[in-house]
């Protein structure tokens, strides 16, 4: 599965997390979730052996007409997505792309990447939640083989909304 194709490939880096990255990654939480996690919780997730978290960075030279007129300078982390690996199955979390740079194909090439490396050490079992009102994620999971098995009831609050459970197996 290959991202919508909408960004230079060499605009978007997607690499492993790495503490520096907690500013921007902190920032992409606060824009997509209702309910961030802190700081301290992302700092203490990096650190377990059992998980594994990338970033989407825009850099300046794959994308510099667009970072001169938007101001910027350098890069910027405007994407994660996180897995733990529990007993051998991939849970796959904070998948998030900055409002303002969805529909590149962006969240789409965070996917390709963790379960790339997912597989690569053993891993072909994956389940995520995601918000049952949330078709654009929702699109984007069915799109690598993720199936819908289960509801949450009121999982999520602000707004209070169901989860969906979602499997990709072998």
């Amino acid at each position: 599965m290959t991202g919508k194709g909408l960004m230079p490939e060499g605009a978007v880096r997607i690499r492993e997390m790495n503490a520096e990255d907690l500013p921007g990654a902190l920032e992409v939480e606060k824009a997509c979730f209702s309910e961030p996690w802190s700081e301290k919780v992302y700092r203490a997730t990096l650190l377990l052996d059992y998980t594994s978290y990338y970033v989407a960075e825009i850099t300046e030279e794959g994308l510099s007409p667009v970072f001169e007129k938007a101001g910027f300078s350098g890069s910027r982390i405007v994407g994660t997505i996180g897995l733990k690996n529990i007993a051998g199955e991939g849970e796959v979390t904070n998948v998030a792309v900055l409002p303002s740079w969805r529909g590149l194909g962006i969240a789409g090439r965070l996917m390709e990447r963790l379960l790339s490396e997912a597989y690569g050490s053993g891993i072909d079992t994956f389940t995520l939640e995601v918000r049952a009102g949330n078709v654009p994620a929702i699109r984007l999971y069915e799109s690598f083989g993720f199936q819908a098995e289960g509801r949450r009831r009121d999982f999520y609050d602000r707004p209070r909304e169901d989860a969906l459970i979602y499997w990709k197996r072998p």
